[in-house]
């Protein structure tokens, strides 16, 4: 039970997260790794290298204890996380591992002198309410995609009915259940949880659902990472055929529904997630601005489904811009900026505006679309990797 006396103590640690939280989450992630490999394929290990997975945790933590008061204040991070681990299905006995492992860290990394007794016993009791919180959301999560017309629970076997190169790096995956069943309907925008087994080993890994759901299919398009284990082994060395284990869709970057104007903004591979939503907007004769930044045509993807969809529409209108000069026709070229972003965008600007790529090129677009007069409460958008809040 928390007590006020350890909402205290937890709010007057915040200098020292401030200080040194990512020092502490690197040290928590390598003990609970290296002692229990159980959890391991719940983290993405390239995330681990890069510092990005420890920085989100320090920043989540951050988060937690400033607002352990009044936990609406959070806003969406709670249930961003909850969707994120819906997808790669944390369940609720991994919980203890983590919690063990994090109390550890803070023991270990502050010292004793600081982490004294009241101190773990308050950051224990801290994460027990945060635990019990997300194990109860995402049983509900869980509940309802085994309630729902094709839904399930845990993992479900597909196949991969067929693979189509979509650009230079990108390539997309169609799958079907091996049970011949139905699978459940999404929501424009939202991702599904695969499992992999690669060298021995087991990998999870989310990737957007790039088609507009049918009640039989889904359809995810994997950009070739360097270096990626998923992305490098759902390219080379599986082929139709092959079978790989799903988790239901989760996700709460979903297009909302409304009649307001619409601006989809995308770079690189963060296009996926644009398209069913693109497709919503169309049949819901909706006006909607897609705009498209790619290095060079070679990586521009899907630019055919997109040209066809607006060729059929009246409301529909499309920018896109490459970085490099070439051969393939284009309204702009240069990197994300002011002046490209007014060309593309309409001039009123009351629309709901939802962006995805890669994170500096949303910290940018979150702030040019500021500077150009989108009010915030119309941003919305979506991470790679598990930064859990968006600077710029």
């Amino acid at each position: 039970m928390l007590s006020a006396q350890h909402r205290d103590i937890v709010k007057a640690t915040v200098p020292l997260l401030e200080s040194g939280g990512e020092a502490l989450t690197r040290h928590f992630y390598g003990t609970m790794l290296a002692e229990y490999p159980e959890v391991r394929p719940l983290f993405n290990q390239a995330h681990q290298a890069s510092g990005a997975q420890p920085r989100a945790l320090a920043n989540g933590i951050l988060q937690y204890a400033r607002h352990i008061d009044r936990l609406d204040a959070l806003g969406p991070l709670v249930g961003q996380i909850v969707q994120k681990h819906v997808s790669l299905q944390v369940l609720p006995e991994q919980y203890p591992i983590v919690g063990s492992c994090l109390l550890r860290a803070i023991r270990e990394v502050l010292g004793p002198d600081i982490a004294t007794d009241a101190v773990i016993e308050a950051w224990g009791a801290a994460y027990q309410q945060l635990a019990d919180l997300l194990i109860g959301a995402e049983e509900d999560v869980y509940a309802a995609a085994a309630a729902t017309p094709g839904g399930w629970r845990g993992a479900r076997r597909f196949e991969i009915s067929r693979k189509a190169p979509e650009s230079a790096e990108i390539t997309s995956l169609y799958l079907k259940p091996a049970d011949g069943g139905p699978v459940m309907a999404f929501q424009p925008g939202q991702y599904i949880g695969l499992r992999l087994t690669i060298d021995g080993q087991e990998v999870r890994r989310n990737y957007s659902l790039s088609a507009p759901p049918n009640g039989s299919t889904y359809r995810i398009s994997v950009k070739r990472e360097p270096g990626g284990r998923a992305s490098n082994h759902l390219h080379d060395a599986l082929g139709v055929g092959a079978t790989i284990d799903l988790f239901p869709p989760a996700g709460e970057f979903v297009l909302a529904p409304g009649e307001r104007p619409l601006a989809l903004i995308s770079g690189g591979v963060g296009i996926t997630p644009t398209l069913p939503m693109l497709q919503a907007a169309h049949e819901q004769r909706r006006p909607v601005t897609f705009v498209h930044f790619a290095r060079n045509a070679a990586v521009h993807a899907f630019r055919d489904w997109v040209d066809d969809l607006v060729a059929r529409s009246t409301q529909a209108r499309r920018f896109y811009c490459h970085e490099a000069v070439g051969d393939a026709p284009v309204d702009a070229h240069g990197r994300v900026s002011a002046d490209l972003l007014a060309r593309a965008l309409p001039q009123a600007r009351d629309m709901d505006a939802y962006f995805v790529g890669p994170a500096p090129f949303m910290g940018a677009v979150k702030r040019l679309l500021g500077e150009l007069g989108v009010p915030a409460e119309r941003m919305h958008w979506e991470f790679f990797g598990p930064a859990a809040a968006l600077e710029g």
